[in-house]
């Protein structure tokens, strides 16, 4: 058995997310890469509003929250404050792709040395499952009942992909996901590692689960995920 990574805040435990929730997942190899490496004491967290806020405790290393879709621009600000500290930026597809695209767009663009993490799961998960950048086509929501009309709403969104062909070559972007955690670890490291030795922006895109919203079993979830995988791919770009 695999035991908690050092760097969890073990008093904040069990975690405050939903049960079967892919945050769990993704910080379990998010703290072993961190514990591995050794960087616990320069490690800074920023949260957006959402589902990623329930992290405010889950660490033992400075988290703060920020204002919805602003975590990119407040993290920017932190590590030109301290360029010593290793900076993560948190947020979901919505925060990441829609109301916080402008300020991750152009940390991509101008090489800013942090490490933004955007946990899809195809929904607004925290008010109700509405429809996100990110909701596939057909998939029901709360604001989409009969299923996303890509007529309407257009295409899902290809973060990664954007923000790659922007980014400068030398910045790091993948996508993993919780359902392959060897490898997302992997991507993880990398970037964190690319973000202390190369001193450049990086990304990673999570896909997650989300049970609640989607309303469904733990298979159904890791299935929903492999159909997930199939729009979004999964692999360093």
């Amino acid at each position: 058995m695999v035991p908690f990574p050092k760097c969890y805040k073990q008093s904040s435990k069990p975690s405050k997310f939903c049960p079967g929730c892919g945050y769990g997942l993704m910080f379990k190899m998010l703290g072993q890469v961190i514990d591995e490496l050794g960087i616990q004491e320069k490690t800074v967290l920023g949260l957006d509003i959402g589902c990623s806020l329930l992290a405010w405790d889950y660490f033992d290393f400075p988290t703060t929250h920020t204002h919805h879709g602003r975590t990119t621009a407040t993290m920017v600000g932190f590590k030109l404050a301290d360029p010593s500290k290793v900076v993560l930026a948190l947020m979901g597809d919505g925060g990441g792709y829609a109301i916080g695209l402008q300020n991750l767009l152009h940390a991509a663009i101008r090489n800013n040395p942090l490490t933004a993490l955007v946990l899809n799961n195809t929904c607004y998960a925290m008010t109700g499952g509405q429809l996100a950048p990110t909701t596939l086509e057909g998939e029901i929501t709360s604001t989409t009942p009969k299923g996303r009309d890509l007529t309407i709403t257009g295409q899902p969104f290809l973060g990664p992909e954007l923000i790659r062909s922007v980014a400068p070559l030398n910045a790091y972007v993948a996508r993993g996901s919780v359902s392959q955690p060897a490898i997302l670890k992997k991507y993880l490291r990398t970037a964190l590692e690319k973000q202390i030795n190369d001193k450049v922006f990086s990304l990673v895109e999570i896909l997650s689960l989300c049970p609640v919203n989607w309303k469904t079993d733990a298979k159904g979830s890791f299935d929903f995920n492999l159909k997930m995988q199939k729009i979004f791919p999964c692999k360093e770009l």
